[in-house]
């Protein structure tokens, strides 16, 4: 199996993605566009009334003075898990973001916590530009990757990519996944509901999407069911009001569907979207979780 990853400018299409050729859900070698690549467009439904928070977040001040969305772009080289300082409780590699996300919407996922794998721990955390901008615009390089997420090119692609989404309101979170202590993908968890994808399907409140690429040398280790399968086990014990993980790997993508079934989710349907067929696959929570 093959596990490049996902994306498709295309942010009506959403999903998670693995394999030499997949759009935000896929994972295999098609060409589908990119809806990984999604920030832009990923904000352009209006959020509910009911769901503002009464205090939003456009601003965090930092303990040098200086201002911004989040505090993500001034911590240092590479994501990892943090050392607590003397006599501090121990905490989890995602706990070193939560000051720096308003209440989002996807319910703090710098607080979810680790993911027990038959390869290794596995962590999600929200991506620092400063920190995880060189690796994350390396990986959108590989040649397997870049002709799904668009995003390869100056570092400054990338960038703006990752900046329009952590200057948003919540509704998409980027990731790095940490494995074992080693940065080797990138994620990106949204809000389905709120997404141009909700125009395709029948959605429904708190779906919640993926995305995935998984860096070149980590490809070809069968990890991509097993970190969607995580993943979706997360959200799902995380997101109490989540009932549905959605993702839309291209129809024709046979390895990144594969992936996707061997997950947990099953084939709901084929979708028409702006730049290709996919497969809507939805993570039921009836779905016992893994332990």
């Amino acid at each position: 199996m093959s596990d490049v990853g996902s994306g498709t400018r295309s942010r009506a299409v959403s999903g998670a993605g693995i394999g030499p050729g997949s759009a935000p859900g896929a994972v295999s070698g098609e060409h589908p566009p990119r809806a990984g690549g999604h920030s832009e467009d990923t904000m352009d439904l209006r959020l509910p009334d009911e769901l503002v928070p009464a205090h939003p977040v456009t601003a965090v001040e930092a303990g040098d003075g200086l201002r911004g969305v989040r505090r993500r772009d001034q911590v240092a080289a590479q994501p990892s898990v943090p050392v607590a300082a003397p006599g501090a409780p121990p905490r989890s590699p995602a706990a070193l973001c939560h000051d720096d996300l308003p209440d989002d919407l996807l319910d703090r996922v710098a607080e979810w916590g680790p993911a027990d794998t038959p390869s290794g721990v596995f962590h999600l955390v929200p991506a620092r530009i400063e920190r995880d901008l060189p690796l994350i615009s390396r990986w959108m390089n590989d040649p397997a990757a870049s002709a799904f997420w668009e995003l390869s090119g100056a570092q400054e692609v990338t960038e703006n990519h990752l900046r329009t989404q952590l200057a948003g309101d919540g509704r998409s979170v980027p990731c790095v996944g940490v494995l074992d202590g080693t940065p080797m993908s990138y994620w990106e968890i949204y809000r389905a509901d709120l997404d141009p994808l909700a125009r395709y399907y029948p959605a429904r409140a708190h779906d919640t999407g993926i995305h995935l690429l998984i860096g070149a040398a980590d490809r070809g280790r069968g990890l991509g069911g097993l970190l969607l399968r995580a993943v979706a086990d997360l959200v799902l014990t995380e997101r109490p009001s989540c009932a549905r993980v959605i993702a839309e790997p291209d129809i024709r993508n046979t390895p990144s569907i594969a992936a996707f079934l061997t997950a947990g989710f099953r084939f709901s349907a084929e979708v028409d979207l702006p730049e290709k067929r996919a497969a809507l696959m939805v993570r039921d929570r009836s779905l016992p979780l893994r332990v």
